[in-house]
């Protein structure tokens, strides 16, 4: 049987964009989770309809249309008054109120979007007739109040229930069930165990795509969750057991977020997630996990492992991912022999590999063909050879920063095969020269804290696509930079030379050299010519050195009509610097 899944549901707003200003975004991700989905569903633009005639408001709050009331973010301690019974959207967010009066809302049977977000609200404040009448009620938004238990009955009609951000022990059977049309339910950042959420919590609500129950008190996954969920955040708790079946019926859910939970290899087992055939997004991170799971949806694009304690990658597990995008991997336990030569092998559409922070000694053998992205920072790397990238022709990100890599153990025809490479980071290291053999289609070489002590041609020639490159914090001297090292680097635009042992600018600088870092190094004295060969240089850092009032000469700077910065601070006397005088430019937009 081949499951087809659905076009990608649009969970409704957990509060509308253009009526506060701000989305309640997930929060404890190494990186925010994707944006729960936004849908313009609740409050009207506000200068659409022509002006109105006059009409009752409440004292202080605008009513822009018949149907629309804003007593946003007045201090109301009150619920307001003469409300119009015609009000079908009604903001009441970032007040003071702490009760809303039965007799007042009871009346307002239209209304059809209810903001009451960031107020004082208690569940002794909120009635549990409070809603009966209210039986057109889509969007209620209750988050950032102090409810203790969620409202026991919500109208049938209900779509969206924003309850985040409270102090909730507790949900009802009829909170969040038989809702037929509801689509999104926030209820992050409370505090519910499994104890406060009831088997039936969502029967008659199967249109829901969208569930946040992170950063709550839960030790397990609930059981009995809609089967039409399609995103389910559950980052944050407690987790440590994914019970057998919680998770067999969610067949259309393409994005589950488990990391930061306490999550053990016994804790999970082979048909944990084998039936989410539409999964395409799985965070597992900062548990404590010690092996890849087993029984992994083939339909997996992003596997997000990083901060377990794994120590080795069983290949079987990863077999059949053939569309398996991202594999994170970093800050795990994965030594000499955690990764096995041809382990990630089948893994045809991998395009990025992160295994930052490991003890791996070489780089993995058998990668990948098409691998475009291999991220090995902070591992133990010490060589180099010939073959250990020519399996990864596609590579266009190659970071081997901070690892032990010596210039006598990187062969010279290392990145020979690697034509598409774009971006190579050899930071941290223990290089003594440069690399031979840096593919021409570079972009980016970061060099940075190594012991370079000399710069020669060679290893840049051909290297005319260079745009930045990094040197910082090395041996360098000028004596030690041979004639004509800069003369192919057509395209440098940033150098960094900052915090080596130079003692003025170097001369021959690239012509489109726009960026220039030497603070940190020993110049005493800035000469007329210096910068004659960089007419566009834009900004220009000297702190730090050894200048003083009378070091730099006055037509240093007369012919660079572009120069916007330049940062003399630090050195052992001010030195103030006269900018060249610039042609009049047209306006032009900022940035944002």
């Amino acid at each position: 049987m081949v499951t087809r899944c659905p076009a990608w549901g649009h969970p409704e707003p957990s509060l509308n964009s253009q009526w506060l200003g701000l989305l309640l975004l997930l929060l404890l991700l190494p990186g925010p989770p994707p944006a729960l989905g936004m849908e313009d569903a609740s409050f009207p633009h506000l200068g659409e309809s022509s002006q109105p005639p006059p009409r009752a408001c409440p004292p202080r709050c605008s009513c822009p249309r018949a149907d629309t009331v804003d007593c946003a973010g007045l201090d109301l301690r009150v619920f307001p008054d003469n409300i119009t019974r015609a009000v079908q959207h009604l903001s009441l967010q970032n007040n003071q109120l702490q009760e809303l009066p039965y007799n007042e809302l009871s009346r307002l049977s239209g209304l059809r979007t209810l903001n009451l977000h960031n107020n004082r609200i208690s569940s002794e404040g909120l009635p549990d007739e409070a809603f009966e009448s209210l039986t057109q009620l889509q969007h209620i938004y209750v988050a950032h109040n102090k409810l203790s238990e969620a409202p026991q009955f919500l109208p049938r009609s209900l779509r969206v229930a924003d309850l985040a951000a409270n102090e909730v022990t507790e949900i009802f059977p009829l909170t969040f069930g038989e809702k037929p049309a509801l689509r999104s339910v926030y209820l992050h950042n409370n505090q519910l165990s499994n104890a406060g959420l009831p088997p039936d919590a969502f029967h008659g609500s199967q249109a829901v795509v969208a569930l946040s129950l992170s950063s709550n008190r839960l030790s397990h996954v609930p059981p009995s969750l809609p089967s039409s969920l399609e995103r389910l955040h559950l980052q944050n708790n407690l987790i440590s057991k994914v019970p057998r079946g919680a998770l067999s019926r969610q067949t259309h859910l393409r994005e589950l977020y488990l990391q930061y939970n306490q999550l053990t290899d016994r804790g999970l087992d082979a048909t944990t997630f084998s039936k989410l055939h539409c999964l395409e997004y799985l965070d597992l991170s900062h548990n404590q996990l010690a092996a890849v799971p087993a029984g992994l949806p083939r339909t997996l694009a992003v596997l997000h492992l990083g901060r377990n304690r794994i120590r080795w990658v069983e290949a079987a597990r990863l077999r059949g991912l053939r569309g398996l995008r991202y594999l994170l991997l970093q800050h795990n336990q994965l030594g000499a022999a955690g990764l096995p030569a041809g382990a990630l092998r089948p893994l045809r559409g991998l395009h990025t590999l992160h295994l930052y922070g490991n003890g791996l000694d070489r780089v993995p053998q058998a990668l990948p063909r098409r691998l475009r992205a291999l991220v090995l920072p902070h591992n133990r790397v010490t060589t180099l050879g010939a073959h250990d990238l020519a399996a990864t022709p596609s590579l266009a990100e190659l970071n081997l920063a901070y690892n032990r890599l010596a210039s006598a153990r990187v062969h010279r025809q290392a990145f020979h095969r690697l034509r598409a490479l774009r971006s190579l980071d050899l930071a941290g290291n223990q290089l003594t020269l440069l690399p031979s053999g840096l593919p021409a289609s570079l972009h980016t070489l970061r060099l940075q804290r190594n012991q370079l002590r000399a710069l020669e041609p060679e290893p840049l020639a051909g290297l005319d696509q260079l745009q930045e490159l990094c040197l910082a914090h090395n041996r360098l001297r000028v004596g030690d930079i041979g004639p004509g090292t800069w003369h192919e680097l057509q395209a440098l635009q940033v150098l960094d030379l900052s915090h080596n042992e130079l003692s003025f600018v170097p001369p021959d600088l690239p012509e489109a050299l726009e960026e220039l870092h030497l603070q940190g190094n020993r110049i005493s004295h800035v000469g007329p010519e210096a910068f004659l060969s960089t007419p566009r240089l834009r900004a220009l850092f000297l702190r730090a050195n050894r200048l003083h009032v009378t070091s730099i000469a006055p037509e240093a700077f007369l012919g660079l009509p572009h120069l916007r910065v330049v940062d003399t601070t630090g050195n052992p006397e001010p030195v103030l610097v006269q900018l060249p005088p610039t042609a009049p430019r047209r306006p032009r937009a900022e940035g944002p």
